[in-house]
């Protein structure tokens, strides 16, 4: 009862609010006495004790104003330094040119085992999940359309194996 009352006097959410607990995520369509029931988004109802939701981190996403976004590529290090150079002012490009976007950042972020990565950074400026993906969309494949054009080349694992003539001797001499 005590957590039902905190619910709805603290209104961490309210009827139509999309959230998250935990690993659980949907809509809510009851706060009642007991339970709290959400509607996932696969279709499914959860049910939910408001004692367990007064206990628990919640994530209220229907009140985003702008959504974050941070992605990492990486390019063979076969790229020239020319090339890479160019690479942050390109994802800078490619983020500002998308509608509702605002950029953030873009650097060359590491050395990595297989890859040069770069990490970019933008907020999507609507919250709704369907515009955040559709940009998201559009910033991978003018992404996509720019390094080919650009003779860059996505990285991904490989493994070197060398051949050793005469094994036996090698192991001999260690």
């Amino acid at each position: 009862l005590f957590a039902s009352i905190a619910i709805l006097l603290d209104k961490p959410f309210v009827l139509g609010d999309s959230i998250v607990v935990g690993d659980f995520n949907g809509t809510v369509e009851h706060i009642g006495i007991k339970t709290t029931r959400l509607k996932s988004v696969n279709g499914e109802q959860l049910i939910m004790g408001n004692a367990d939701l007064a206990h628990s981190r919640i994530r209220n996403f229907k009140r985003l104003q702008e959504r974050r976004s941070v992605f990492t590529i990486g390019v063979t290090y076969q790229t020239s330094r020319e090339q890479l150079e160019r690479i942050p002012l390109m994802l800078k490009e490619i983020i500002e040119q998308t509608p509702q976007v605002r950029f953030d950042r873009a650097h060359f972020a590491k050395f990595g085992d297989f890859a040069l990565q770069f990490e970019a950074a933008y907020f999507v400026q609507h919250p709704d999940y369907q515009t955040f993906m559709d940009a998201q969309q559009a910033i991978n494949f003018e992404l996509l359309k720019r390094f080919e054009r650009e003779g860059i080349a996505f990285a991904y694992p490989t493994q070197m194996v060398l051949h050793v003539p005469d094994y036996e001797a090698f192991v001999d001499a260690s």
